[in-house]
C-alpha cells in the first residue's frame, strides 16, 4: 500500500500543450536554487539574506535607484503597483486587452478600487494620441480622475514596444501629471528579442513602477513589484501586506529571482522560448487555410483556422480560442518547448487541415 505522504507522479512528462507558458514546469537552475535556500533557518517576511541580495540583484539591471518587492503573483503585483500610484478616487488608463482589464477578474478594481479606463487597440499597444482618449477630465468630481497609465511588455497580443515607444508615453503622461505602470509578466521575453537591456525600455525610459514577471520563464512562483522612480511610487511595503502578497518564506522567492537574473538564464529561457515561437509560425504559414494574425515578436503566435480543425487540435494539444467570434486562436512557446514539439505540433495541424480540405 502506497503511504499517503508518498509523492507519485500524477502526469505524463512528455504531453505537450501550447495554450501557456505557465504550463511548463521549473527550470532545473531555479530547483537547484530553492534546494540551495533550503537549509537552515532564515528570518521571515523579507529580512532574510536572500531577499537582502535580490536588491543588488535588480539595481544591476534597474539602476540604483531601484527597489524590489517580491510577491506571489502577476495579479497581487500589478494590484499593488496600481495602488502605489493611485489616491482612491484615481483611475488607469489601459488597452482594452491589457491583461489588469481581461484576466484578472476585476481585481484591480474590486481589490484595488481603481477604476480601468480601457482604448481599444488593434496591436495592444497604447500611444500618446491614444491616451489622450481618456486622458481628460481632470478637476471634475463627476469623473475618476486619468493619474495612471499601464502599458504591457510584451503586450498580450504578442506585441513589443520599442524604448522609443515606452519614453513617448511617459513622457507624454508625465506631462499630464500622470505616472506609468508597466506589466511586464514577459519582460524576460521582450528584451531578449528587442536585444535592448531591461533598464533602457523601463528607467531609462521614464516608467515608474514595473511588475517583474518570473513564473512564465521558469520559475516555480513569483513576480516582483519594482518600484523605479521612489520618489513617487512609495509605501509599497504596506500596500503588498495589505493585499495578501507578503510571503512569510519570502526567501524562496527571492532566491529563484537571483537565479534567473545574475546570470543569463532569464535571456537563454526567454531567448528559446521566442525561437520557438518563430519556428512554429514559419512551419505553418504554408499550410493552406491557417493564416498568422499578428506579428510574431516574442513567444506567442496568433493563428486562424477553420473552427472545426481547431477543435479537433485541441483534442491532441492544449491551446486556448482568443477570440471566439472570430474563431482566432493562440499558441505560446515556452522555455522547454523542443523544436521536436514543434514539429510535431506542425505536423498535426497540417493533418488536421488535411482531414477538412
Amino acid at each position: 500500500m502506497t503511504h499517503p505522504t508518498d509523492a507519485q507522479r500524477r502526469h505524463d512528462p512528455a504531453v505537450r500543450g501550447f495554450a501557456s507558458d505557465n504550463y511548463a514546469g521549473v527550470h532545473p537552475e531555479i530547483l537547484a536554487a530553492i534546494a540551495l535556500a533550503n537549509d537552515g533557518h532564515q528570518v521571515a517576511y523579507g529580512e532574510d539574506q536572500y531577499t537582502e541580495h535580490l536588491q543588488d540583484v535588480f539595481r544591476a539591471h534597474f539602476g540604483p535607484q531601484a527597489e524590489a518587492y517580491p510577491v506571489f503573483n502577476g495579479t497581487g503585483a500589478n494590484v499593488v503597483s496600481l495602488q502605489a500610484l493611485l489616491p482612491r478616487w484615481g483611475a488607469v488608463i489601459a488597452a482594452g486587452s491589457a491583461h489588469i482589464n481581461v484576466d484578472e477578474c476585476g481585481a484591480p478594481e474590486k481589490v484595488a478600487g481603481i477604476k480601468l479606463l480601457t482604448i481599444p487597440t488593434e496591436d495592444g499597444k497604447l500611444s500618446p494620441e491614444l491616451i489622450d482618449q481618456q486622458a481628460w477630465g481632470w478637476g471634475d468630481e463627476h469623473r475618476a480622475q486619468p493619474l495612471a497609465v499601464s502599458i504591457t511588455q510584451s503586450t498580450e497580443l504578442g506585441t513589443l514596444y520599442t524604448p522609443e515607444e515606452v519614453r513617448a508615453i511617459c513622457e507624454h503622461a508625465h506631462e499630464r501629471g500622470m505616472l506609468v505602470h508597466m506589466d511586464g509578466s514577459r519582460l524576460a521575453n521582450a528584451a531578449a528579442s528587442l536585444g535592448r537591456p531591461f533598464r533602457e525600455f523601463t528607467t531609462d525610459a521614464g516608467v515608474d513602477v514595473l511588475s517583474f514577471g518570473g513564473t512564465k520563464n521558469g520559475l516555480l512562483f513569483g513576480e516582483v513589484v519594482v518600484v523605479l522612480n521612489p520618489e513617487k511610487v512609495r509605501n509599497i511595503k504596506y500596500l503588498r501586506k495589505m493585499s495578501m502578497q507578503l510571503a512569510s518564506k519570502m526567501r524562496f522567492v527571492s532566491v529563484q529571482f537571483e537565479a534567473l537574473l545574475t546570470g543569463d538564464l532569464w535571456l537563454r529561457n526567454a531567448g528559446h522560448a521566442n525561437a520557438m515561437a518563430t519556428r512554429l509560425a514559419e512551419a505553418v504559414r504554408g499550410i493552406d487555410g491557417v493564416t498568422i494574425v499578428r506579428p510574431v515578436q516574442a513567444n506567442a503566435v496568433f493563428a486562424l483556422l477553420p473552427r472545426e480543425v481547431s477543435e479537433r487540435l485541441q483534442k491532441r494539444y492544449r491551446f486556448y480560442f482568443w477570440d471566439e467570434h472570430t474563431g482566432e486562436v493562440r499558441w505560446m512557446a515556452a522555455f522547454d518547448t523542443t523544436e521536436a514539439d514543434i514539429d510535431a505540433f506542425a505536423e498535426a495541424i497540417k493533418e488536421e487541415m488535411g482531414r477538412t480540405a
